[in-house]
């Protein structure tokens, strides 16, 4: 009898718990059911998290993993079927393309924004503007002294991505060797190769003598912007949305995401809303890129 009197309140109290676990858990937000992996460019990888971010808190039954590594691993990646999406700064090669038909892998472009890419120097330094044959000519090593184009009597150092990145490979194809598929320039053999578009930014900030390349989306106001000419009787002109658009600035590019064939279900949907969504181009516009979308700016 006595255990009894002690099983019953017990039991009652363990009844209880239950009822209150099953209550918490149906009010509790729904987890993640359907997951996406989207990797690549460093360029874009601020844009895609925010992307992703905005979309899951809308779709809380998916689960978006965004990494960067450069437009070449994300296209490998995609190459090896690895990723739902790959995220790039340029168009996929044309050996990068044969890999993946021989996997069986049909890659689907995708241009989701486009960017300016910004020529940056450090505050200190005096010049202002330089043309497109200026700064092939420094990249080459054809220019070495900022006094050659304006500047004080200084060396210039050189700052590039590495060579993974689709930002390197777009400067050396349309800046360095200014649009000439025929063209064997590369850059000197002195200029320092950094890992991310925040190296270039930090060597830039401390050491006046540096000039280096970014998208406009990742440069900072306490930097200089350099105004580019196409040609000697042109004005320069900064990069800006309004000047992209236009095409009065001469280094933009288009922004891709690809998948391997069309894609269907959640990335599809992920993919249509990036594309047509006025909430996900003012992202790009927000974080300094271009929409698609011209009408919203």
């Amino acid at each position: 009898m006595r255990i009894s009197r002690i099983l019953v309140p017990l039991l009652f109290l363990l009844l209880l718990a239950a009822c209150a676990s099953d209550a918490g858990q149906a009010g509790s937000p729904s987890q993640p059911t359907i997951s996406i992996e989207n990797k690549g460019s460093d360029t874009i990888v601020n844009l895609a998290l925010a992307w992703a971010e905005t979309y899951q808190g809308a779709h809380p039954e998916v689960s978006i993993s965004v990494t960067g590594g450069g437009s070449g691993t994300g296209i490998a990646a995609l190459v090896n079927g690895t990723v739902d999406i790959a995220n790039a700064s340029r168009q996929i090669k044309d050996e990068e393309r044969a890999d993946a038909e021989a996997n069986g892998i049909h890659p689907v472009e995708f241009v989701v924004a486009r960017d300016a890419i910004a020529v940056i120097v450090n505050p200190e330094n005096p010049v202002d503007e330089l043309t497109l044959q200026d700064i092939s000519a420094i990249y080459t090593g054809e220019i070495d002294n900022w006094s050659q184009v304006g500047g004080e009597d200084r060396p210039i150092v050189r700052l590039s991505r590495e060579t993974n990145s689709g930002t390197h490979v777009y400067f050396l194809e349309t800046v360095i060797r200014l649009g000439d598929g025929d063209s064997d320039l590369l850059f000197s053999m002195d200029t320092l190769l950094l890992p991310s578009s925040e190296g270039i930014i930090n060597e830039v900030r401390q050491n006046p003598n540096a000039i280096g390349y970014d998208g406009l989306g990742y440069v900072p106001p306490d930097l200089k912007t350099i105004a580019i000419a196409p040609d000697d009787d042109s004005p320069g002109v900064l990069p800006s949305i309004a000047t992209v658009n236009d095409g009065t600035y001469p280094i933009a590019r288009d922004l891709y995401m690809y998948t391997a064939g069309e894609p269907t279900g959640a990335v599809r949907d992920y993919l249509d809303w990036i594309l047509n969504s006025p909430e996900a181009q003012q992202i790009v516009a927000d974080l300094g890129f271009v929409p698609i979308l011209h009408e919203n700016p």
